[in-house]
């Protein structure tokens, strides 16, 4: 691997405190700490992301790179460092946060001038670990490492995983914060970005007043990231601002297309790119629930249930705004823009339910008829991609009891099958209206409905089977998820098995997963 082409312009650029102190406090007016990444004696590659190592310019993956998969005995050309943020967590200032799990190795150029920046997650502790140590558990660093790559393969914009490593060392961790701690198997991955920059560390930076570094940090962040910004003076921060709007709408709808739920969308967890980022106790979605939130934290309020997110999306986006107001200055400006996410949200969601069910335009009539399939979805308790790909191969003949039951996670009642069957009736009835033929709408549909999603219940059993030195699943789950849109294994094309229903670990998350 090209690990001596990696460097670090982030800390040149700003200011940041070098003294690779660990000891976990407040760093004011920086935006990173230096750190030296925990020392792994005995690691064990579980998983490396070939593709993805060529494409960014690392290369090919040789047995001497494998200390550098878990950040350890590193050469003198990588300063490690974890970078200063703040935010709001569960709709509350939480002020400094920062990189508690990741530390970041710096950034590799490709041959095509594409920069990444290259992140470690579990590799030891920072002075942002806010008395946690650092560490990650294999547990979650197979949950990230798949995601990662099943939402990039999907079309979702997102952080992506480079490797997955055991340290060699036990972690102790309670997963449900109830007073139960086990030792687990300690695992590092490395995650890559075009750039891991957050709503947060605007936010940090606002809060402490410091406004030239504030503006230092928004020509930065436009000058590397956002080259469709060719304006000039203040102009230039409006157009970035509604270009933030733009991509987090963009990505709430992705989010609602294939049925995920991040479960945690702090301000702190929103990247400046619009990309999904910071997977915790996410969850694909089995059962349509608009409800639905994987995260046990987020009892009982349910603030980041799935029917949420373009909510809460608009409500960061504030928070935000509000950052950014001293180097924008012009409040009307950051109002209207807010006020406008909502309806360009709402017109993409229903142009992407469109393709979802083969239509080929919008109606108006068209809020409607969603609006009565999700409550049928909730009501009949339909599996959300599962349906879609039933949908897909209904027929005039076809018996809707025998058609969806298996998608079903109730029993489908003589009332229920008659709430379908009209249903339907209004689906062929709307499919009348379009302009393109039936073959034309099957492939609009099989081009946006997935045939494979990376459920909680199949990473669980992953999971287990890696815990006992076994890889056969992860290879699997690598290969469906690689091709999501066929149906490779079709034993993963079915609803959550009812034994998984009350798992620790499958159905009910914390943020520690």
């Amino acid at each position: 691997m090209n690990i001596e082409h990696i460097r670090q312009p982030f800390l040149k650029k700003f200011p940041g405190d070098f003294s690779n102190n660990l000891l976990q406090r407040n760093t004011p007016k920086v935006l990173f700490a230096t750190v030296k990444p925990a020392e792994f004696y005995k690691p064990h590659l579980i998983a490396f992301n070939e593709v993805l190592s060529e494409e960014i310019g690392l290369g090919k993956f040789e047995e001497k790179d494998l200390n550098f998969l878990v950040g350890s005995h590193l050469p003198d050309n990588i300063q490690t460092y974890a970078t200063a943020y703040a935010g709001h967590q569960f709709g509350n200032w939480a002020g400094q946060l920062g990189d508690g799990r990741a530390i970041l190795a710096g950034e590799i150029t490709n041959e095509n001038g594409k920069k990444t920046e290259v992140q470690w997650k579990g590799a030891g502790a920072t002075p942002y670990s806010r008395r946690a140590d650092g560490r990650a558990v294999l547990r979650s660093s197979v949950r990230e490492y798949l995601i990662s790559e099943a939402m990039y393969h999907l079309g979702v914009p997102t952080t992506r995983a480079l490797s997955l490593a055991f340290t060699g060392e036990d972690v102790i961790r309670d997963i449900m914060y109830n007073g139960n701690p086990k030792y687990e198997k300690g695992a590092v991955i490395i995650r890559t970005a075009e750039s891991f920059l957050r709503f947060g560390h605007f936010e940090l930076i606002f809060a402490q007043g410091e406004h030239k570094l504030l503006q230092d940090l928004l020509d930065f962040t436009i000058e590397n990231y956002f080259p469709e910004i060719v304006s000039s003076d203040h102009q230039k921060y409006k157009d970035f601002f509604e270009n933030v709007c733009t991509r987090t709408a963009d990505l709430m709808v992705e989010w609602f297309r294939v049925g995920f739920v991040h479960g945690v969308m702090n301000t702190d967890n929103m990247s400046i790119l619009g990309l999904t980022i910071d997977y915790g106790p996410y969850s694909m979605m089995d059962e349509y629930n608009l409800n639905f939130t994987p995260n046990t934290t987020d009892l009982p309020g349910r603030r980041y249930a799935f029917g949420k997110q373009g909510q809460i999306a608009h409500w960061n986006l504030w928070k935000l705004a509000n950052a950014l107001q001293p180097i924008i200055d012009d409040e009307k400006f950051l109002e209207n823009t807010l006020n406008n996410f909502g309806i360009y949200f709402w017109e993409a969601h229903d142009k992407m339910l469109c393709k979802k069910f083969g239509f080929d335009w919008l109606k108006k009539e068209d809020e409607e008829f969603f609006t009565n399939w999700q409550g049928l979805m909730q009501e009949l308790e339909l599996d959300h991609t599962l349906f879609f790909n039933q949908l897909e191969k209904i027929t005039p003949d076809t018996d809707l009891n025998e058609h969806f039951s298996p998608v079903a996670y109730t029993v489908l009642n003589e009332e229920k099958i008659n709430k379908l069957d009209d249903f339907i009736e209004q689906y062929r009835s709307r499919l009348h209206s379009n302009s393109i033929s039936k073959q034309e709408s099957l492939e609009l549909m099989k081009t946006t409905n997935p045939k494979f999603i990376l459920r909680n219940y199949l990473l669980y059993e992953c999971i287990e089977e890696i815990s006992s030195g076994k890889t056969e699943m992860l290879i699997k789950l690598t290969q469906a998820l690689e091709h999501p849109y066929q149906e490779l294994f079709p034993e993963f094309s079915k609803k959550r098995p009812s034994s998984y229903n009350d798992t620790v670990g499958c159905s009910t998350l914390s943020c520690s997963s």
